[in-house]
């Protein structure tokens, strides 16, 4: 594998990263949410929810568990799911709250099918980015591949940032 596509961090000394994207963990609700109003809600609050997060084992479900164990609260999960847009759905569908990325749920919350709320004390962001061995043989259609994908994410940041 030349390149490989990959949610940070990574902590490997032999693997080198490129930043490709960030974006912001927050809490996301049906707009008919008892508490669809508020921008900020507590580790607690969220806590005693009926949560729908993805599924352990990767990086941000990682973050989201250890934000949680340093709050002391135990949360309320009531499904694991492996796909964001499914999550979002569910949600949507006012069976549960759920966390998302903000930049990635904006047309949801533009469109007034989701609600978000900052979550106090949490500094999760979730990043995308792209990984390779260090030292390793980096061929021309490789650093293309880079090059490209930088592009594109760059694009999709003046998209979203067009859109709000």
């Amino acid at each position: 594998i030349d390149i490989a596509f990959v949610s940070f961090p990574v902590d490997a000394p032999n693997i080198q990263t490129d930043l490709l994207f960030s974006d912001e963990i927050v809490a996301i609700a049906h707009p008919g949410h008892p508490l669809a109003n508020e921008r900020y809600i507590s580790a607690a609050t969220l806590a005693g929810e009926k949560l729908i997060l993805g599924e352990r084992g990767g990086n941000t479900r990682r973050m989201i568990d250890d934000f949680f164990h340093a709050a002391n609260v135990r949360p309320n999960i009531v499904m694991e799911l492996s796909r964001q847009e499914a999550i979002n759905q569910m949600v949507e569908n006012n069976l549960g709250v759920g966390i998302a990325g903000a930049k990635t749920i904006a047309d949801e919350i533009r469109e007034g099918r989701l609600v978000s709320w900052l979550i106090e004390g949490a500094e999760i962001n979730w990043e995308l980015g792209l990984a390779r061995l260090r030292g390793g043989y980096f061929s021309p259609i490789a650093k293309e591949f880079v090059g490209l994908c930088k592009e594109s994410f760059v694009a999709r940041e003046k998209e979203l940032k067009a859109r709000k």
